[in-house]
């Protein structure tokens, strides 16, 4: 079963692809010693045919394989897409559209919180899945026959999953549920990699105004340093590390090196110097032009409203066959019981409808739980 290796082939396959209602998709790759993942092999499928392209194949063109992506007409169907779509986007700046992502769908009909693509096979077609290449090196050549054909099952079985997927979202009405969840993942805001921004992506301490600028300098150097040299972040600095500048702010080497979390030594590197003159920038950075830290405070006893909230998710979940998960998160709880009108999107949209005007019922006495033969049931109070 060769793999296709040339332009040409590529084209001609996706042409051919181009003219069904859908393909499914998936990628093989390398991102443990880079910035950037390196796409080793991507798989499509049509309902007929099944193909591997090589994508380290000497002056392979990927221009038809990222056409079909943004076709129209077609649906790409991906599970679990965003790491797939990342690649897209870092390699060609195209978002693939429109998609469907078999987990999102998956979840919204209820097989449980981010469920692995061989239990969904498994649950819907029966077959078990060949883990074995699962952790292969895919930049090897040639790729062997067994590579091929788990990288091929990956897509084949993918076709059975979605069909039964959509069918079963449309006969529940819930098609235009997993259609906005798409939004998220096809927009190009979800995978920009803007230094200036890499410090939201931190879980940090830091509560002063000249904690955060000098945070949001330290995780844009480093951000920018990693692009450059096309290295992980953490190999450059630490995410603990980052966060321990912003609160300490060093502002000479010296004091730099006093810093328990930071490699012995690492002050005299050449990075040295760059991260002192980062914090001085953060700390000499007009308070004014900083962003608003989101201070969220829980609301006073809603520790016991988040208990009652937390039964009515798990309740709402059960009896509608969704995943707990993607109606609502612990944190979004939090905040309900803080705010009416609480920015999250379990107050939005069909999970406003199925969860959050009940939750906010609750919360405020219209609406009470009880137990009837054994389950957790709502009643409503007049």
């Amino acid at each position: 079963m060769p793999s296709i290796t040339t332009t040409d082939e590529l084209a001609q396959v996706c042409a051919r692809m181009a003219r069904h209602p859908f393909v499914t998709v998936d990628t093989e790759f390398l991102r443990e010693t880079t910035y950037y993942p390196l796409l080793c092999v991507a798989q499509i499928a049509s309902p007929d045919e099944a193909f591997v392209v090589d994508a380290l194949a000497p002056g392979i063109d990927l221009g038809p394989f990222f056409d079909l992506l943004t076709d129209e007409n077609v649906v790409k169907v991906f599970h679990a897409a965003r790491q797939d779509i990342e690649i897209v986007w870092n390699m060609a700046k195209k978002i693939p559209h429109p998609i469907f992502d078999s987990q999102v769908a998956a979840m919204v009909l209820g097989y449980g919180d981010s469920i692995s693509y061989d239990q969904l096979v498994q649950r819907i077609t029966g077959d078990q899945l060949d883990k074995s290449h699962r952790f292969t090196d895919w930049t090897r050549r040639p790729l062997t026959d067994a590579q091929m054909t788990y990288a091929l099952s990956d897509v084949t079985h993918l076709r059975d999953v979605y069909l039964k997927l959509a069918a079963d979202l449309e006969k529940r009405g819930r098609s235009s549920w997993v259609e906005a969840e798409m939004g998220v993942l096809t927009s190009p805001e979800t995978y920009r990699m803007e230094p200036d921004k890499a410090w939201e992506r931190l879980k940090s301490r830091v509560r002063k105004p000249k904690e955060l600028a000098v945070l949001i300098e330290i995780a844009a150097w480093r951000e920018r340093e990693a692009q450059s040299r096309d290295v992980p972040r953490s190999r450059v600095l630490k995410d603990d590390v980052v966060g321990d500048i912003a609160v300490q702010a060093p502002t000479t080497v010296e004091r730099l090196g006093q810093l328990r979390s930071l490699p012995k030594g690492f002050e005299r590197s050449r990075w040295g110097e760059a991260i002192v003159e980062a914090v001085t920038r953060g700390i000499e950075r007009d308070p004014k032009t900083l962003p608003r830290l989101d201070r969220f405070r829980p609301a006073p006893n809603g520790a016991a409203t988040v208990e009652l909230l937390k039964v009515l998710l798990r309740m709402t979940a059960e009896s509608n066959g969704v995943a707990a998960k993607v109606i609502a998160t612990v944190d979004e709880l939090d905040r309900i019981a803080a705010e009416d009108e609480a920015d999250v999107p379990s107050l939005k949209g069909w999970r406003r409808e199925l969860f959050g005007q009940k939750a906010l019922a609750l919360k405020h006495g219209q609406l009470a739980l009880a137990v009837e033969n054994g389950r957790v049931v709502t009643v409503e109070k007049n």
